[in-house]
């Protein structure tokens, strides 16, 4: 890679064999890799390239005796339905096919290949297994990306369940030996590497002049011309003439033999030159991959995206882009059906300014690789030697920016004088200071102060048109819980004790007449096209650079109708589900669809929304019932509707479960809407009873700590496990069927030393059985427990028992589901809750801190046996076990007591119970450094409390003039 210096350092003493893996996913890959091939062959040294990608991309652009191509396929990449879309599922299959398999076999063979070319070094784009070859074989290693296939394909094991999580442990700790990680920008996380340098953006260069290329083409010089390039993917997709504004002229890449096009546009031909097109263009229509943002950075051509689904390097390179003023993002409905006209033409008031090296390919200062094969490291490596990597794939607080802990922002001068901006004409701040940095958030928008935060600059720009600021807007503030006792015992009926937690999500709504609403560009253009303003919905959801999401959404009221009725919530969960990268508007948008079909409310105003959470995602805090019930008490307060607290969890329930499609029970909606701060929401989850709100007493304290693993409701685990506790309640009521029948037909009660009558009527009832959880653990034991089998696959239950009468989870035939664990728990889950709620008014002692510290733990094994534990969360709990058990050698009081795996497990946050005192806090702080120390992540810390929904109320606010 290019050096930093000015001087080139001396040449190499000898030449050198590089062994050139490049993987076989994406255009991106080999336009760069060639770019390196070549100024390796230039500078005499001699280069073997490993790949699946056809031989001519590279011997087109270096032909010489020095470059040797070996056509091998060491990794899938990201296996793709269309231009569009990565299949997830598929993919890991894919992988598995491709990598997993035929591990051993790889190995011995790139073995055997580095030996025989006598390998100085190994340079890997970005293909796995080879890093551990190379270690293997004693020869260093060298990896080129901005972005690894770990941490890729962690998002695709939330989709596929966490059975397929080996993958991305093996393909992390292949990594995990490579010496050294060239960093191109717009890179993610990559937390396996170890060692990192910084290079420039590996761009192609020019051959020809704009002039040349528009001539060649028969261009007029001043003709507007688009280029329409979505890689090596066959889109097929019928263009339309009038898509492009007046006198354009669009040139499509790609494009089939028997593809027709319209009089304006022109296909190019197979080896057209990219980099001379673009350079030659006004702008690009296309997705984002390495490729794309490199090249029109560097010849500043303006970027039209149209987002892809489930391909997590996107976001950072569209944060790259954006930082430069590179690039605008299509909605994927304009795309498909051709509004394609204010997108294009708004392109072209983008100044990119990009002035950044570009040379990253070169290679006549390449002392850096070099160095990677003398000794110029003081990290030597064994071969086969392993190395423990972590066990996490998350965002880093190094990588994102963000501290190590969850805490307030202070309340400052800034903040205070949003109150001079806003009249608050209903409701209260409570001293809560997320509420007020919220409303100073909201102040900067109407303000245009929009620069304090590059990466959030699209979503902000779209947020400062969003409202009309003469006008009454509402908000609501929704809270994020962690769950204490009780977890997935929820959907059995179980006691769960909730606590809200001070992370929350603000929610700000307004209505306004269609002919009155602000509209963004693209949504009035489609409107007019439709003939006429007709009620839409906007949304604008911040922090969206922190996942791979539109940070933007819009649809027409209409879309949710059919005919006179609301549409179906399978139709619903469909609509949504057509660009991933804009599901999580299904969470806002879906509790107007709720409103309509539950309640019978008419919306014919427009609706603009905007959210702003700082509940993380996939820390298992709630986060989307935070979302839910923000939005829907915003709505309910700017419609004037009458919904009790209990009501409006339930309803958010509705939009997770079959809007979302999301098999989660209704602690947690409840816990955000009815929860107070500073008390347990003790809720009997039959559907949702609020018990009581349980006090804290002022001797104990409880946290949540992170594992940096990501935890989903709709993850693979949750939903088996689910699925087993309604099998096993299934079996129980047949059994107690068979039971009542063969006591009815015989003289003595059945399974029982009490009256037959008394007998027959439990029975009975155990057959009718609606929640698992209202059958005590004497009688499971007594009675059922010898008969649940371990484990029963779909097919054969089915074929027994007919269903398992769950309305949100299906049964797959082919699949085996644990049935055993996931029954016991939630029976057992219900005694320990009672006893834990019960225990909590005894004495302040420390066998009081003892006896509910061992309830945790035992919840905590008990997922485990499920099938939902984690590694992560296994190691934080045994971390406050080690400090309870030190404490305890020494002859001391202990101050940490227990801890359990919350929610719906597989990862995301545990609840630690400890005495509130100093020391309880510096052991937690002991507890995040050592495991920072074992995994490299640092856990979010959440300690504070909140008022839910319910007890916030809402404000309702207008701009003040002045």
């Amino acid at each position: 890679m290019a050096s930093a210096g000015g001087a080139d350092p001396s040449p190499p003493p000898r030449p050198l064999v590089f062994a050139f893996y490049l993987t076989g996913h994406g255009f991106g890959h080999a336009t760069r890799a060639v770019e390196v091939v070549r100024h390796l062959v230039a500078a005499g040294h001699e280069v073997h390239v490993a790949t699946a990608v056809p031989e001519f991309v590279f011997t087109a652009e270096v032909r010489s005796p020095r470059l040797r191509i070996r056509r091998v396929l060491l990794d899938c990449g990201a296996v793709q339905a269309d231009a569009l879309t990565v299949d997830p599922l598929a993919t890991l299959e894919k992988y598995r096919e491709t990598a997993v398999v035929p591990r051993e076999s790889i190995l011995r063979a790139e073995s055997e290949w580095l030996s025989s070319i006598k390998a100085d070094l190994v340079v890997s784009d970005v293909v796995p297994v080879v890093c551990r070859a190379a270690a293997d074989m004693g020869v260093r290693s060298v990896c080129i990306a901005n972005f690894s296939w770990d941490f890729i394909y962690a998002e695709y094991i939330m989709e596929a369940g966490y059975h397929d999580r080996s993958i991305v442990w093996q393909i992390a700790e292949d990594y995990a030996h490579c010496d050294i990680l060239l960093r191109l920008p717009g890179y993610g996380p990559m937390p396996a590497f170890r060692n990192v340098i910084d290079v420039p953006l590996v761009v192609r260069g020019l051959r020809k002049s704009r002039s040349e290329v528009r001539k060649e083409l028969g261009l007029e010089e001043n003709a507007k011309v688009l280029v329409f390039n979505f890689g090596g993917q066959p889109a097929g997709w019928k263009l339309k003439q009038e898509w492009l504004p007046d006198g354009w002229i669009c040139l499509v890449c790609g494009a089939s033999n028997s593809q027709d096009v319209p009089p304006n546009f022109i296909k190019l031909a197979k080896d057209a030159y990219t980099p001379d097109v673009l350079a030659a263009s006004d702008c690009m229509l296309g997705k984002i991959g390495y490729g794309a943002a490199s090249e029109v950075l560097a010849y500043k051509l303006p970027l039209v995206f149209v987002r892809r689904d489930y391909f997590n390097e996107e976001p950072f390179l569209r944060n790259l882009l954006e930082h430069y003023q590179n690039s605008i993002e299509m909605i994927r409905s304009d795309f498909l059906t051709g509004h394609w006209k204010p997108y294009l033409l708004r392109a072209l008031t983008l100044r990119p300014c990009y002035n950044g090296p570009i040379n990253g390919g070169e290679f006549s200062g390449a002392r850096r690789l070099q160095d990677a094969i003398v000794s110029g490291y003081q990290r030597q490596r064994a071969p086969g030697r392993d190395v423990r990597i972590p066990d996490w794939y998350s965002l880093s607080e190094t990588e994102t920016g963000a501290g190590p802990t969850s805490k307030n922002v202070a309340i400052n001068e800034t903040a205070a004088s949003c109150f001079e901006d806003f009249e608050i004409l209903h409701g209260d701040l409570q001293g809560l200071t997320d509420t007020m940095d919220f409303l100073k958030s909201l102040s900067e928008l109407n303000r245009n102060i929009l620069e304090s935060s590059e990466k959030q600059y699209q979503e902000r720009t779209a947020a400062s048109v969003l409202f009309d600021w003469e006008k009454e807007i509402y908000i609501a503030r929704a809270p994020g819980r962690l769950d204490v006792m009780g977890g997935i015992a929820d959907y059995s009926g179980s006691l769960v004790l909730q606590m809200p937690l001070r992370e929350a999500c603000h929610v700000a709504l307004q209505r306004n007449h269609p002919t009155k609403q602000n509209l963004w560009k693209h949504t009035r253009a489609r409107q007019l096209e439709n003939a006429g303003l007709a009620p839409v919905i906007q949304i604008v959801s911040f922090g969206s650079e922190l996942s791979n999401r539109a940070p933007t959404f819009d649809m027409g009221l209409s879309d949710f109708m059919d005919g006179e009725k609301p549409i179906s919530y399978e139709k619903a969960r469909e609509f949504f589900c057509q660009n991933p990268s804009q599901k999580w508007a299904a969470y806002v948008a879906g509790t107007i669809l709720v409103l309509m079909t539950e309640l019978g409310v008419q919306f014919t105003d427009s609706i603009s929304i905007l959210v702003s959470s700082a509940v993380p995602e996939g820390k298992g805090v709630s986060s989307s019932a935070s979302v839910e019930v923000a939005t829907m008490s915003a709505i309910a307060s700017a419609y004037g509707l009458n919904i009790n607290p209990r009501d409006l969890a339930l309803l958010c329930q509705k939009v997770e479960n079959h809007v979302v499609g999301a098999p989660c029970g209704v602690m947690d909606q409840m816990a955000s809407a009815c929860g107070e701060a500073n008390k347990l929401l003790a809720m009997v989850c039959q559907p949702a009873e609020v018990k009581e709100l349980v006090s804290i007493p002022t001797h104990m304290r409880f946290w949540g700590l992170d594992s940096g693993i990501r935890h989903s409701v709709g993850g693979g685990d949750y939903g088996s496990v689910r699925v087993g506790t309604y099998m096993g309640r299934k079996m129980i009521k047949c059994a107690a069927s068979d039971l009542v029948s063969e006591s009815l037909a015989s003289e003595a009660p059945v399974e029982s030393g009490c009256h037959k009558e008394n007998a027959t009527g439990l029975l009975k009832s155990e057959a009718a059985l609606e929640y698992l959880c209202n059958i005590p653990p004497h009688r499971y034991e007594a009675a059922y427990a010898k008969d649940i089998p371990e484990a029963i696959s779909g097919d054969a239950f089915l074929e027994k028992y007919g269903d398992h009468n769950d309305t949100v989870t299906v049964i797959d035939p082919k699949r085996s589901y644990s049935v055993k664990a996931p029954t016991r728990h939630p029976i057992y889950e219900n005694f320990r809750v009672e006893t834990f709620k019960t225990l909590l008014a005894a004495g302040s002692t420390d066998e009081q801190l003892s006896a509910l510290g061992e309830l945790m733990y035992q919840c905590h094994n008990s997922y485990s046996a499920c099938g939902l534990g984690s590694d992560g969360t296994d190691r934080l709990v045994n971390l406050v076990q080690e400090m309870q058990h030190r404490t305890i050698s020494k002859g001391g009081s202990p101050s940490l007591f227990g801890a359990k795996i919350t929610g719906g497990g597989s990862g995301g946050t545990i609840c630690v119970i400890g005495k509130n005192c100093s020391r309880s806090s510096e052991e937690i702080v002991e507890i995040q450094q050592r495991y920072k120390a074992a995994t490299g992540y640092l856990p979010i810390l959440f300690d504070g409390l909140s008022p839910g929904a319910a007890k916030f109320g809402y404000l309702k606010i207008r701009w003040r003039h002045s």
